[in-house]
């Protein structure tokens, strides 16, 4: 497994950790949760600069780094959405995360009509 599979491998396992640390009674576990988060976002970052920089790009890395980043954002949006219970977040959430699963759904559907090149993601997506 390469440096950036493994960053992306790292961010998957966060999430348990991510979700324990949040719903936890420690006082600063809202500080470390957004803390654990913005590591998550910095190695989504660093593993396609460095998998890009290395040529080191590989299927395996394409398909888990998408899945990846749904993971996390989808717990995220799910532990606030829980903890506070209001509408005006639950809406927008349930939009993000709807719109994540119909793009997955597209990539694939073009995957098996040969066509994934053409959803390739833009910079404006990863900066969402």
């Amino acid at each position: 497994m390469n440096l950036p599979n493994l960053l992306t491998t790292a961010r998957m396992v966060l999430v348990p950790f991510f979700a324990l640390l949040y719903v936890s009674e420690w006082e600063g576990r809202y500080i470390a949760t957004a803390t654990l988060f913005a590591l998550a976002a910095f190695t989504d970052w660093l593993d396609g600069f460095i998998a890009r920089r290395l040529d080191q790009t590989t299927p395996f890395g394409a398909f888990l780094d998408p899945v990846a980043d749904k993971i996390i954002v989808a717990t995220a949006l799910v532990l606030i959405v829980g903890h506070y219970s209001d509408i005006w977040l639950t809406l927008p959430a349930s939009v993000i995360v709807g719109r994540e699963i119909v793009i997955s759904a597209l990539r694939e559907w073009m995957a098996e009509v040969n066509l994934r090149n053409r959803v390739a993601v833009s910079w404006l997506g990863k900066v969402k």
